[in-house]
């Protein structure tokens, strides 16, 4: 078994904090241990859900879906939108979304129920009822009863024939209502196509209100499209005489304009604005002239203000100027008679009378040539002159003719805006035209968007309840109705289990298990007392029993019962070393944990081992140890305390382990037991005891309901807590000996006892020691296996 080791001088503290309660993690491996633990409770749920599914599968009736497919093309409608008044692009998820909220319409629904006659067909206004809609009903119903109906004040009195209008508008939307829950229609996947089908306990009927459906939504959509239309031509039709009207008055309004503005235009402009054109390209001819004029006038200028003699050398510009042959003609006698004379001077001299005539002839052609330049001067001076009036004139009538363009230009302005009203009043009049065209010839086309791509069928098998998919979710909740019973049994789980819950969530030492004392025998008795209606036992094999269950530990030493004994023993022995005689109290929290069992079992064990024992049985107020021991005396510890006696006075000795024996008797109610066990007389008895004992197991009543053992708590060096397997809380232990504290720091350890040993696995972690007990049996041997050895 899993014991704990001990520590030499001091004990462990007997409480802490919780730090686990309610809030550690609880890792995969608590896990699979809850679901162990639970399994049962899971299977058991998952049963319950089977049951359940196949009650409902025996109380509801089939249900049959018969299905039709719908396309929502494009293709079909292509030369209508060509020329749609309100063109509409369906290829837009909104738009796949409105048809399907136009097939799930009232409006729709009701063609349907009028088309069908739904509201007349009993099969359909009148399905057959699973048992779960029955129940809601009668619920309903129930609480119907408890609403009162308002009462109509004045309400006049109706004939019969309102009376039927009333049912039968009344039956119809009802019928609109059924259809609109049972009509079913989505998009499939991302494609233009939509899926519509309807449920029903009818195949046929199924099967034709699908098919009703698809008809429906088609006509619908031809219907539409010609009321759009429709509506598009006559608001047209009155737009248009708007428009005309509009039209012709702008153009108007622009020809009166530029009749009283002078705005007349030919080859596309005003005449203001041909004018200026003309008189900008005359004065640039002018300035052209004027700019050649000057040029001319100042290069003759030139020449003449150089002089006379510098007129021939300065000629020659001008010398090829055409109309000039005179001075061609000068030059060129001048030329001849200037060679002549270099001629002359060179072969006769200078001072020859030729060469000196011809330097005079030579002198007379250069004044005659620069007169001839001067009459030229003077007459290219006034082309100049004439040429900049010419200029200055056409500069001033390009001014003038400039003012008054400008004013046109503003007239031009109005001009304009009231040509761009009047061209987009007649382009706005000619597209509502043609579209009014179209409009009227669209009526003609009885061409809808959607088309029947797939033809709803009678189904050929129920749609709903499915078997498999019933079962397979009624076995899912009820596995999970289970667990969630399974974890409320492990949420409400509060008592000691194992090792790991005293020491973790008390913070004591743990001293091992005791296994349930009743036999397999024991229980097959009881069984068949139970069955056969036998009589109880006799109240001497019951106080035989009880005896028994007193001498475990000395009758079969090998158990695993003797064996836990033995570790508490040692935990005393450990812990309180330097003690001679120890005192040693058995406590529990409760009445009925088996604390007697254990004092009686621990002290006949520490006797048989030779160590002199000394067992009190000092619960005052329900002395069980010393009715199930079978002791019969007259006196007990309550006299001895009292009249001041030794414990041989009142002593009991058992004479197969030698172990000596204070029994408790009480004759009436004795109320004052706490002052007894902490007077001094019981000190003085205690100490007695003392001189004579190694060991004095002091039996002590339950922690819970009296004092007694906090008065005792002086007198012990140790106490031995037993607690029930499964059965005390922890939170009542905790604080318990959070409230005793004197107590709690001498508890040398825990003891669970009562412990079911089948059970004990399923709490046990991975690992642990409770995992191991049957590999752990074969070194325990009870009463029943030695006697079949031998």
């Amino acid at each position: 078994m899993n014991y704990a080791s001990f520590p030499f001088g001091n004990r462990l503290a007997a409480s802490r904090e919780d730090a686990r309660e309610g809030s550690d993690f609880i890792d995969l491996e608590r896990l699979l241990a809850m679901a162990k633990r639970q399994a049962k409770v899971v299977g058991v749920g998952a049963v319950i859900g089977l049951l359940l599914g196949l009650v409902y599968l025996q109380t509801t009736p089939p249900t049959f879906t018969a299905s039709t497919r719908v396309l929502i093309d494009e293709g079909m409608n292509k030369m209508v939108d060509e020329v749609s008044a309100t063109p509409v692009n369906m290829q837009t998820d909104a738009a796949i979304l409105s048809q399907i909220e136009i097939i799930k319409s009232a409006r729709l629904a009701a063609v349907v129920v009028e088309k069908q006659k739904l509201d007349q067909n009993a099969s359909f206004m009148q399905p057959p009822q699973s048992l779960l809609s029955t129940l809601v009903g009668y619920a309903r119903g129930f609480l119907q009863v408890f609403r009162s109906a308002p009462e109509i004040a004045g309400s006049p009195e109706l004939t019969d024939a309102q009376r039927k209008a009333m049912a039968d508008a009344a039956r119809k939307e009802q019928a609109v209502a059924m259809l609109q829950n049972n009509i079913m229609a989505e998009r499939s996947g991302r494609s233009y196509v939509i899926s519509m089908a309807y449920r029903a306990h009818d195949p046929q009927l199924a099967a034709a209100i699908t098919k009703a459906y698809a008809d429906a939504f088609v006509a619908d959509q031809l219907d539409a499209s010609f009321d759009a239309t429709e509506k598009a031509a006559v608001w047209l039709q009155g737009r248009l005489e708007e428009l005309r009207t509009s039209s012709q008055k702008a153009a108007l309004e622009v020809e009166k304009f530029r009749a009283e503005n002078g705005l007349a235009a030919a080859r596309g402009e005003t005449i203001a604005e041909q004018q200026l054109s003309d008189l900008n390209a005359q004065l640039i001819l002018a300035q052209a002239d004027t700019a050649k004029a000057r040029a001319r006038y100042e290069q003759y200028r030139t020449i003449v203000e150089s002089g006379p003699e510098a007129a021939v050398g300065n000629s020659t510009l001008s010398a090829a100027e055409a109309g000039n042959p005179l001075i061609s003609e000068l030059k060129k006698r001048h030329s001849g008679v200037s060679k002549r004379e270099q001629e002359i001077s060179a072969g006769f001299g200078p001072n020859h009378p030729q060469a000196v005539a011809l330097r005079k002839e030579q002198s007379d052609l250069a004044t005659q040539i620069f007169r001839e330049l001067s009459q030229l001067s003077e007459t290219y001076r006034n082309e100049f002159e004439v040429a900049q009036s010419r200029e200055t004139a056409l500069r001033n009538s390009v001014s003038e003719a400039t003012g008054q363009n400008s004013s046109a230009n503003q007239a031009q302005v109005r001009l304009r805006e009231l040509q761009q009203q009047a061209t987009a009043l007649s382009t706005l009049y000619q597209t509502f035209l043609s579209r009014y065209e179209e409009a009227s010839q669209q009526r003609s086309f009885p061409i809808a968007k959607v088309r029947v791509i797939s033809e709803a069928t009678m189904p050929r098998g129920p749609s709903s309840p499915r078997t498999s998919m019933v079962f397979g979710l009624a076995l899912v909740l009820g596995v999970v109705l289970g667990a969630a019973f399974g974890a409320l049994n492990e949420f409400n789980e509060r008592f000691f289990r194992t090792a790991e819950d005293v020491r973790e969530r008390l913070g004591v030492k743990f001293l091992g298990y005791l296994p349930l004392i009743a036999s397999n025998e024991d229980r097959k008795d009881a069984g068949k007392t139970g069955n056969m209606g036998t009589p109880p036992p006799s109240r001497a094999a019951e106080l035989m029993k009880r005896r028994a269950r007193m001498r475990i530990a000395v009758d079969q030493p090998a158990s695993m019962f003797a064996e836990t004994l033995r570790s508490t023993k040692i935990a005393g022995d450990v812990v309180l070393q330097d003690i001679g005689s120890k005192v040693i109290g058995v406590i529990s929290m409760l009445p009925g944990e088996g604390k007697s069992t254990v004092a009686a079992n621990l002290a006949g064990l520490i006797a048989s081992n030779g160590a002199r024992t000394l067992l009190i049985d000092a619960d005052l107020r329900n002395p069980g140890l010393s009715r199930s021991l079978g002791i019969d005396a007259e006196q007990g510890l309550v006299e001895a305390v009292v009249n001041d006696q030794g414990w041989q006075s009142v002593v009991k000795v058992d004479r197969q382990s030698k172990m000596a024996i204070v029994p408790a008797v009480v004759r009436g109610r004795f109320s004052h037991t706490s002052e007894l066990l902490s007077s001094a007389g019981m000190r003085r008895f205690i100490d007695d005891a003392k001189a004579t004992f190694d060991y004095i197991i002091v039996d002590l009543p339950p922690l819970g309901p009296v004092v007694d053992a906090k008065a005792f708590a002086p007198l012990a060096d140790g106490f031995v807590l037993v607690a029930e397997w499964g059965a005390t809380p922890r939170p009542l232990v905790r604080s318990g000996l959070g409230a005793e504290p004197q107590i709690a720091s001498k508890v040398l350890g825990l003891v669970l006892n009562k412990v079911d040993l089948k059970k004990l696995p399923r709490y046990g972690a991975y690992g642990g020691s409770e995992q191991f007990l049957e590999r752990y049996s074969s070194y325990y041997i009870d009463k029943s296996e030695t006697k079949a050895k031998a």
